[in-house]
């Protein structure tokens, strides 16, 4: 769990940061900030959406993860995770023409928790001990997190107890998940239907589009499933 409790401190420590530069950042300035992180992240789940190599399984898992997602209603009850979140710790911002508590909470949950860092590094340092990836990632976090801040605000910094708990139970289920997760050909497909949902979560923080992100996630459950039927589907076809 070390690796999991750096990525945490890390966006505590960058969203903290990004709390104190941006009281004195004008808006024009913070909107173009964040139309850059848009980019910026829409380029991440650009290469991770490239790293399937079955169209297939990207599809199938897409559409059956958001056909559950879309049942139970995972977008809304998030948010209003978020709204509850804020009604108890923050005051809104809304009324003064800022992103609400909710929106800083839920974009940076999703940011931090649905690439394919946050899922690969957390296998590997479940499996093998190894933390590279997920040290890695905590360096890009606390950038990210401070950049967030000074947009988004302080539902930024709460959103690191969603990557704890987010990575935390992957890391323990990787321990016993082992023999099934330790297979490239999965990962990768893993890392593919990640990338599209980041690209999603960058169109929205664009204003191109408003997709219900977390309705997507159960496809990265679905993923390893799907690839392992398609295997069997393939060689039985053989």
């Amino acid at each position: 769990m070390l690796s999991v409790i750096v990525n945490t401190a890390a966006i505590l420590i960058g969203g903290g940061v990004g709390l104190l530069l941006g009281k004195g950042i004008p808006k024009r300035f913070s909107s173009a900030i964040m139309t850059g992180i848009g980019l910026c992240i829409m380029l991440i789940g650009i290469s991770g959406a490239l790293e399937g190599n079955n169209p297939i399984v990207l599809i199938v898992s897409i559409v059956l993860g958001v056909t559950i997602g879309t049942l139970l209603k995972l977008d809304e009850r998030l948010n209003s995770l978020g709204t509850m979140i804020e009604k108890r710790f923050s005051k809104s911002d809304e009324a003064q023409g800022k992103p609400s508590f909710s929106q800083g909470f839920v974009t940076s949950s999703l940011l931090f928790c649905v690439g394919a860092m946050a899922i690969i590094g957390s296998i590997s340092s479940g499996i093998a001990g190894d933390h590279t990836t997920i040290f890695i990632k905590s360096i890009i976090d606390l950038i990210s997190a401070a950049m967030l801040a000074v947009t988004l605000g302080v539902g930024v910094l709460f959103s690191a107890v969603s990557v704890f708990l987010y990575q935390g139970a992957i890391v323990l289920l990787a321990q016993l998940l082992s023999p099934l997760l330790d297979d490239p050909a999965i990962l990768a497909e893993l890392s593919s239907v990640g990338g599209v949902i980041i690209i999603a979560l960058g169109l929205n923080l664009l204003g191109v589009t408003k997709i219900k992100i977390a309705d997507f996630l159960p496809a990265v459950v679905f993923a390893p499933f799907v690839h392992m039927l398609a295997g069997l589907i393939e060689g039985s076809i053989r």
